[in-house]
Parts: structure tokens; sequence; C-alpha cells
């Protein structure tokens, strides 16, 4: 047997199913416990719409909701959300009809490169329903006072989705984008 070949199925041996909805369908993968969520939802169920870039967590791109909060999906392993809910940017949609952020992201010009879109959208969705459960940000001016949507200044957005780099400058148009769909023009 060669060194391949016994670390195959050494690998092989320590993997263990891991269970999960994801975008609404129930999965079971075998993974080895060292997989990312990242990398099994790209490897294993062929989903692109995360992106793999830096793996540190750095850029955002691989944004993912878990139970229905956001998470860099290459900072954890697919073993730890056995029977969680997972939903990518697959999964937004509706029947075809496309979330609110999504169509502002079109009508603001929010894709321009595209690189990190998915998880700028992932960001935004979970962003603004954590304003609306009154979570205040880094940004938050009045601590001492409960947070509304109101607060959800443009300074509240940039600094919410701060996590999220755009590398093409089209930052202000997501920005414009969240905020017209929070009601904060």
């Amino acid at each position: 047997m060669t060194q391949t070949s016994l670390a195959r199925a050494q690998s092989d041996l320590l993997r263990r199913d891991v269970s999960m909805t994801v975008n609404g369908s129930p999965r079971t993968l075998r993974v080895e416990p060292r997989t990312t969520l990242l990398d099994a939802l790209r490897d294993e169920l062929g989903l692109t719409g995360p992106k793999k870039s830096c793996d540190r967590g750095e850029c955002g791109a691989c944004t993912v909701h878990v139970n229905g909060r956001r998470i860099l999906s290459c900072m954890t392993l697919a073993a730890m959300h056995d029977g969680h809910r997972i939903t990518t940017i697959e999964g937004l949609e509706n029947n075809g009809t496309l979330r609110p952020v999504q169509e502002m992201f079109i009508e603001h010009d929010g894709f321009q490169c595209g690189f990190c879109t998915s998880g700028q959208i992932m960001s935004a969705v979970a962003m603004i329903e954590e304003a609306k459960a009154g979570w205040p940000s880094a940004a938050t001016i009045d601590v001492t006072k409960p947070f509304t949507i109101e607060d959800l200044s443009k300074a509240e957005i940039r600094e919410r989705l701060s996590g999220n780099l755009c590398r093409c400058s089209c930052y202000p148009n997501i920005v414009a984008a969240v905020a017209q769909v929070a009601g904060r023009r």
C-alpha cells in the first residue's frame, strides 16, 4: 500500500455522517472532521455561491446563514453543524422571486465584479434582521437606549457589513441598496 493510498484509507475511516438542511433540503454528508462548512457546501454539494478566497474569514465571500445567523463558512467545520439549517445565496430566492436585498443590488449596481456579491447579500439580509431585533454595533452612538431599525444609518450599515470586503469599489452602491431595503434612504 502506498503512502497516498494509506492516507486515503485512514481519512475514509475518520469520515462521519453529518445531517443538515441545506437551502430547504435535508442532506447527509460524509465528511472528514477537518472539512470546513465551505468545502462541504462547495465540494460535496456543488454550491458555488459561497466563494472560496482567503480561507481566513477576512473577505466575507463565504458568508452563509446557519439557523438564521450569518457566519463565515470557511471558519467553521461542517461536523459542527449536524442538525443545523444552512442557507446559501442559492437558497435565498423563493420560487423564483428574489429577496428585496437581491433586487436592490441589481437596481443599485451592487454586483460590479460579482466576487463578493453572494457574501455581501447574505450578510446584508442577516444584518437587517439583526438591526430589526435591536442589536447594536460598534458604530451605535447610544447603546444605553434600545436600537431600532430607524437607528440604522449608512454609517451603521457600513460598520455592520465591514467584514465583507469589496475589491471593485462598488461598496457605496451596496450600502445604498441595503439602506433602501431597510427604509433608510
